[in-house]
């Protein structure tokens, strides 16, 4: 499997812009600072986006609190988002090539993220038609028999949401989606490597009627993200990210809510009672997609040492299909990563591993910011490319003798997001569901089988609370107890 040439021979023609800079009140505003803004394949600029002043970020925070109150009812919100859903689908082309440009995706990929976002979209606007509280029984409580008591779920109040460059598009309707759904207020940080589509998406929120003052839209590095801590006014903090910057989150936020969803070394076993004909195209799809960059990719591949030899000669000639290079390029199954530095980073541990007696399978090749899809087999503990999240198209294979023995090496990392098993025995199966320490695990399926409607998110250093819209909704609202008393008690 070759790597395509890099750079491009040609500049790649520049997708069509959506408006850009920071979004207050419906108004676009400037800033003193720019953020470029690259074609992940060809590294040229594509444009340049304003970043936000600390002026405009807390004007942003005022103007969205300010908001709060004067929220559409709940059936008028499922129509906003209904409408959006709508609006996604027709600009179908524009946001593929958006993707496709600024976070190097396939258009398969991107077509893939696009299709998800309407979906989630839609639930989002399903769920905000069904947002109840629930009855509480006290009568079974002594002297308590004249009284009922039930509950109401509020909105939270302003939501801050900050979003990665590996879903561009459907991370951000995951949490400005159940955010608008619960009635909430939004303010959007997209990441700085991918704003153009998130500025799409608030285009698009826009046009669906949403009332201007409860979404602003603000770009910038660290520092931006820095001064929303800072910032009291904002009442809940939905991030994914890194471990790293999760932390400092929870630290800025202090008694605020939030909801994180953080790193992985994302695993997978695969017994040798599994059916091969199943399991390896649906390894390959979940190790490789978006050149790896998903926190559910599967790093560890853990197999059954009787099926180690079919698993990883299938594995290999299913990455050896999947050439790596301009996405643009119809023949191109895995785009570039994010940018060179981190597929410099990549490759670096990937031969630190065989310096250190790790066999390279296949892969291992980079041009520029495009590394092809890699298999390794005899890594050790203390392996980078085991032990710390490689987020890159690369997959490390671990015999196992016992199904205990796998149990107890997945457990033992820092993160718990997502893992998968494929066995046909049920009591391995169960065995896994009872004993990975996991906020999800899918049995005959990979650690990368999210499906939006389910509850989403990890535990350990992976993070807490969950996305999916029916989840997320219930985070971001308050929970109030209300009681009725009788006045004199019996009926006369």
């Amino acid at each position: 499997m070759s790597v395509s040439a890099h750079p491009l021979r040609e500049a790649p023609a520049l997708p069509a812009l959506p408006p850009v800079g920071t979004l207050i009140g419906g108004k676009r505003l400037s800033g003193d600072d720019v953020l470029p803004v690259s074609d992940c394949y060809s590294q040229r600029m594509i444009t340049q986006v304003p970043s936000a002043t600390r002026e405009q970020v807390a004007l942003a925070v005022r103007t969205t609190r300010a908001s709060m109150g004067r929220t559409p009812p709940p059936y008028e919100r499922a129509g906003i988002l209904r409408r959006a859903a709508e609006l996604i689908d027709t600009r179908r082309a524009s946001f593929i090539d958006l993707m496709v440009a600024e976070a190097g995706f396939t258009p398969s990929d991107a077509a893939g993220e696009l299709e998800r976002a309407i979906d989630t979209c839609q639930l989002c606007a399903e769920e905000a038609k069904r947002i109840t509280g629930e009855m509480v029984a006290l009568d079974g409580n002594a002297g308590q028999q004249h009284r009922l008591g039930f509950t109401l779920r509020t909105p939270v109040g302003v939501v801050c949401a900050i979003t990665p460059f590996n879903a561009p598009l459907n991370a951000v309707i995951h949490k400005v989606g159940p955010a608008l759904a619960a009635g909430n207020a939004v303010l959007l940080k997209p990441s700085e490597h991918t704003p153009l589509t998130a500025s799409l998406v608030c285009e698009v929120l826009l046009e669906a009627g949403l009332p201007p003052d409860l979404l602003a839209l603000v770009n910038g590095d660290a520092a931006v993200g820095a001064w929303l801590l800072e910032e009291q006014g904002i009442d809940f903090y939905s991030f994914t990210g890194s471990t790293r910057v999760g932390r400092l989150i929870q630290s800025g936020a202090g008694l605020r809510r939030t909801q994180l969803e953080l790193g992985s070394i994302a695993c997978t076993v695969v017994c040798a009672d599994a059916d091969l004909d199943h399991a390896l195209p649906r390894i390959a799809r979940a190790t490789f997609r978006k050149a790896g960059q998903v926190c559910t990719s599967i790093q560890r591949l853990y197999v059954e040492r009787a099926a180690v030899a079919a698993v990883t000669e299938r594995l290999r000639t299913e990455a050896l299909a999947l050439p790596a290079g301009d996405p643009r390029d119809t023949a191109i199954r895995i785009g570039p990563m994010i940018t060179e530095v981190q597929a410099q980073r990549a490759q670096g541990w990937i031969n630190e591993a065989i310096a250190g007696k790790a066999h390279i399978e296949c892969g291992g090749d980079r041009n520029g910011p495009v590394l092809q899809a890699t298999i390794l087999s005899g890594v050790a503990p203390g392996m980078k490319v085991i032990d710390q999240e490689i987020f890159a198209p690369v997959v490390s294979i671990l015999p196992f003798d016992a199904l205990p023995e796998a149990i107890d090496s997945i457990n033992a990392t820092p993160f718990g997001l997502a893992t998968g098993i494929f066995t046909n025995n049920l009591s391995r199966a169960l065995a896994a569901a009872r004993n990975i320490r996991s906020g999800g695990i899918h049995i005959n399926e990979t650690s990368s089988s999210r499906v939006d409607g389910m509850p989403y998110g990890g535990v350990k250093d992976s993070g807490f609370g969950r996305e999916g819209p029916h989840y997320a909704i219930r985070e971001m609202m308050d929970e109030k107890m209300i009681t009725l008393a009788a006045g004199g008690g019996a009926l006369r």
